[in-house]
């Protein structure tokens, strides 16, 4: 071999090497959604870490650590944001930076939400045939700069929350706009501006993804099936025991009050694997076949509203812990992630009503007490060490179970259905 050939067969190396980078550096750092997404060693929870009424207080990095290593103790390994125009974001992906590098053996992963509006969204007369292209433009881009940015953290994004169903009044666009963004993901993907294995997605309602009424099965939704990574749905029994209440009813009056919770319970686990099943159904239907993943679901535990004493009573603690377990256990079992909404209760979401349900979704409370469906875990010791706001992590009614199920009420039974 001479000179010449030496140094062609040198320049050939450098070459394949650079190509082999090209395509490595075109993957992200770590697991990608495919190892994580399903595996029951990475549980999925919806995360908000506002601790105040207004999200203008925005919690710092310090404080999302404390929550990261909260989550982190019940096992939780992916997180769900909604929106990227806010603080709290970099904060969070700051503070799971600074934890990884504290404890190279720490793992959580984000699917970052870029939030959808349609032309005057939340005024009295939204266009909900356009879109805010400028404001969703921004959310997007920011979407794609954190997710280079934290390749190694961010493994998904949803493009739009609850964007597409009909009740959304303020804010909702056609499927059309969600497919835009998605496509526009796709495609950077694909040119290696973005990591390959980043999956894309959008989060909504078990509706909007076909599978209720026939006015959602229009071609850019099934356009839209067909162009996503996996599917986000999401399910809400709970909201169901208002709007939806034949499911709820306990029509059996010689039952005992956790007689009748009981098995309300179960059903409410069944409406929504039944929710879950019509998704699937219909994608199957179109030929295609991905991944289905919950995006949300879950049950609040105080309500003065629709789920309180003048409703469906559906509100309580002790609820929560039954759907709670009821849905861990499935997803687990079938190998689906579900994003449980949510980490924490956050006071800003009903700020003019305190005891309004919204607030009080979460697993823990605002100043940090696990509530009944987390109190295993604190007997455990699991939370030994950790603080929220300045608390250890303590239970829910001083731990009092005979107080807690004094405090909770049967499903309603109507009084036309008792003779049933």
């Amino acid at each position: 071999m001479n000179q010449f050939q030496i140094i062609q067969r040198i320049l050939l190396l450098m070459t394949g090497f650079s190509l082999l980078w090209t395509s490595c550096s075109t993957l992200s750092e770590g697991p990608s959604a495919v190892d994580i997404l399903g595996n029951p060693n990475y549980q999925a929870i919806s995360y908000g870490g506002y601790r105040a009424i207004s999200r203008d207080t925005v919690p710092s990095v310090d404080q999302i650590k404390d929550d990261m290593r909260i989550l982190s103790a019940i096992d939780v390994k992916i997180l769900r944001t909604y929106n990227t125009e806010l603080a709290e974001l970099p904060n969070l992906l700051q503070a799971i930076t600074e934890l990884k590098q504290e404890d190279s053996s720490f793992e959580m992963y984000v699917m970052v939400g870029a939030w959808i509006n349609c032309k005057d969204a939340w005024t009295d007369h939204p266009d909900h045939t356009q879109e805010d292209e400028a404001y969703n433009e921004a959310e997007v881009q920011r979407a794609v700069q954190y997710a280079k940015q934290y390749p190694d953290i961010i493994k998904m994004i949803a493009i739009g929350n609850e964007a597409m169903v009909h009740w959304a009044t303020s804010y909702f666009v056609p499927p059309s706009v969600i497919l835009k963004w998605v496509n526009y993901l796709q495609e950077l993907k694909s040119k290696g501006d973005l990591p390959s294995d980043l999956w894309i997605t959008s989060s909504d309602d078990f509706a909007a993804w076909g599978g209720a009424s026939d006015n959602y099965h229009t071609e850019d939704l099934n356009r839209l099936i067909a162009a996503v990574d996996f599917i986000s749905m999401h399910t809400y029994p709970f909201h169901n025991s208002h709007y939806s209440p034949d499911y709820w009813y306990s029509r059996d009056p010689r039952l005992s009050k956790i007689e009748k919770i009981y098995s309300s319970m179960q059903r409410a686990g069944e409406f929504a694997i039944g929710q879950y099943n019509d998704v699937k159904q219909y994608i199957l239907s179109l030929g295609i076949d991905k991944p289905i993943h919950i995006g949300e679901t879950g049950w609040a535990t105080t309500s003065n509203g629709f789920y309180g004493a003048e409703g469906s009573q559906a509100a309580d603690e002790y609820k929560a812990k039954k759907y709670y377990d009821y849905m861990r256990k499935w997803s687990n079992e079938n190998r689906v992630s579900c994003f449980y909404f949510e980490a924490f209760d956050e006071p800003w979401k009903d700020a003019e009503n305190p005891m309004g349900s919204e607030n009080h979704f979460g697993l823990f409370t605002v100043d940090g007490k696990a509530k009944y469906s987390l109190w295993s875990s604190v007997d455990k010791g699991i939370f030994s060490g950790l603080t929220r706001n300045g608390n250890t992590i303590e239970k829910t009614f001083n731990g009092n179970e005979d107080k807690l199920l004094v405090s909770i009420l049967p499903p309603i039974t109507p009084k036309k259905d008792i003779n049933k």
